[in-house]
């Protein structure tokens, strides 16, 4: 008697129905949460950076066996590589402003490391703080005049940025006098001298990396080294540029000025210029005039071949 071929008939069927359906649903379209979702696990991806194995502030090791201090570095290093735009802007200003801020301090006698302090005092701009610290170097006014500079209603040099650097040199050069230690002087440099003496005095300790300080200032110098890590070498951090995507120095001539300027927009268009190009150029003019009762000479930069 011949078998009944039913059976392999109906597992025949069945397989290739389940076949045709996995096919076309592996062909309709997929949900955009689905998409999104899988996009983001094979695209996406944040690595740990990794730590030098030794660096120095102005010449001064880091305890990187402290795991406190390397803890701290690395807050700071991740903070300002994966703040992407902040730190490419700050390579770009770097390109306009270094060279004038490293050639101050080589002439004062700092160490070359300290132009790092500008970039995360200001980023490199004239901002103003909630205090009302000023500039590049973010000088309070009762400091700045201390420092030498002029500050009053039309003429404010924090603004300047040679005079507030040499004013910071200053500053800095009388911190290392009194504490030792360049890590100490750009603390000071943060919090006050006073302060930092009464921190020190009250904690027995005379190294920075030992000592409890408010927040600001116990992230300071780790912003400071994070950022010279990351310029030291910029591809290995993951930022690339060329040259023509820096921003330029500026180039001008200087017009020397000893009387009243009672009109700096018309004194401005009277030039060459505008008033806006002037104040680009000399942010330390801070208002519509300029009143120079004692016949001082004043250096007004211009545009070159105007």
């Amino acid at each position: 008697m011949r078998k009944s071929n039913y059976p392999i008939s109906a597992i025949y069927i069945l397989s290739s129905l389940l076949i045709i359906n996995l096919f076309i649903f592996s062909t309709l379209p997929k949900k955009p949460d689905k998409i999104y979702k899988e996009k983001f696990l094979s695209d996406y991806k944040i690595y740990a950076v990794p730590h030098p194995d030794e660096l120095d502030f102005a010449g001064e090791n880091v305890p990187f066996d402290d795991i406190d201090v390397k803890e701290r570095f690395d807050r700071e290093l991740l903070v300002n590589t994966y703040w992407q735009s902040q730190t490419m802007l700050f390579f770009k200003r770097a390109n306009r402003w270094f060279p004038v801020i490293e050639s101050i301090l080589k002439e004062e006698g700092l160490p070359d490391d300290f132009k790092y302090l500008a970039i995360i005092e200001s980023g490199l701009t004239n901002a103003v703080s909630p205090a009302g610290a000023r500039g590049f170097w973010q000088f309070l006014s009762g400091t700045g005049k201390d420092m030498g500079l002029e500050i009053r209603n039309d003429v404010d040099e924090r603004y300047h940025v040679e005079k507030s650097t040499r004013a910071a040199s200053k500053y800095l050069k009388e911190a290392y006098e009194e504490f030792g230690s360049w890590t100490l002087a750009a603390a000071a440099y943060n919090m006050g001298k006073s302060a930092l003496r009464r921190q020190m005095k009250n904690q027995y300790v005379d190294n920075y990396y030992d000592l409890n300080l408010n927040e600001e200032t116990a992230r300071f110098v780790f912003r400071i080294l994070a950022i010279k890590h990351i310029f030291s070498n910029p591809i290995a951090s993951g930022f690339h540029f060329r040259e023509k995507d820096l921003y330029p120095p500026l180039e001008y001539d200087i017009l020397k000025i000893d009387t009243s300027i009672t009109d700096l927009p018309k004194f401005a268009i009277d030039i060459g210029i505008n008033y806006k190009t002037l104040r680009q150029f000399n942010p330390w003019l801070r208002t519509y005039s300029l009143s120079n009762q004692n016949n001082k000479t004043y250096k007004i930069k211009i545009p070159e071949d105007i």
